[in-house]
């Protein structure tokens, strides 16, 4: 990923950035682990209306991205204390296309600016999340509604949750039902030789970390990645 990245994400989401990079060894990659749950929101007509996300971080960027925000010194991350926070994250989000990316009948969505942006702390770890309304509700009749969330660079790995409920659909028609798909255990290579959920480290190592600063946006190397939900109404 390009140098200027961390840079661009200095508050919000960039702190989370420069936090896991200071907190995990510098060869590796990716730098930051999300947990994700979505949720499809459906509207009048049986239209597709939005997607809620649900990030939770990994517990060194938690620790890291907090430091400061417990301003009345109870030891409790309250979400009133976590508000600037929330709405920093999603805010600079939109440069990246929130990481989302959603398809009605093979047509990828544009997003309205997100809303209801939320911080809880829980066990040690920050969960994040918010509303991404769509510019404008689409039908999916017959079609196939698929979302993906991932980091095209891979600084960011992200990976559906293993709860029953990763995946939900609010409003939606009857018979609709959404599967999951995870990539391989063993897709891709990253520097340290880890497999994309970070918990294997006794694989061969991979692509070196200057392959990874020099990726963009445009390469594309996160869908390899990518864990997609799939929603099929009948």
């Amino acid at each position: 990923m390009p140098t200027a990245l961390p840079k661009r994400f200095l508050t919000g989401l960039a702190a989370l950035a420069a936090g896991a990079a200071l907190a995990r060894p510098a060869e590796a990659h990716p730098h930051v682990w999300v947990t994700t749950k979505a949720e499809i929101a459906y509207g009048e007509g049986g239209r597709v209306t939005g997607i809620r996300n649900a990030w939770t971080f990994d517990a060194s960027y938690s620790a890291f991205v907090v430091q400061g925000l417990d301003t009345n010194g109870d030891g409790v991350f309250s979400p009133d204390e976590l508000s600037s926070l929330a709405r920093e994250n999603t805010a600079n989000l939109a440069e990246f296309g929130y990481f989302t990316k959603l398809k009605v009948a093979g047509k990828e969505q544009l997003f309205a600016d997100p809303t209801e942006p939320r911080m809880a702390m829980a066990d040690g770890k920050l969960t994040l999340t918010f509303l991404l309304p769509l510019k404008a509700p689409v039908a999916q009749g017959r079609g196939v509604t698929t979302v993906e969330v991932y980091d095209p660079t891979y600084f960011v790995a992200f990976g559906l949750s293993d709860e029953a409920d990763a995946a939900r659909l609010t409003g939606a028609p009857a018979g609709c039902a959404a599967s999951l798909t995870r990539p391989k255990p063993d897709a891709g290579k990253t520097a340290d030789g880890r497999t994309p959920d970070g918990k294997t480290a006794d694989a061969k190592p991979g692509l070196s970390e200057a392959f990874f600063e020099a990726l963009t946006a445009s390469a594309n190397y996160g869908s390899q990645f990518a864990n997609r939900i799939i929603v099929a109404c009948p």
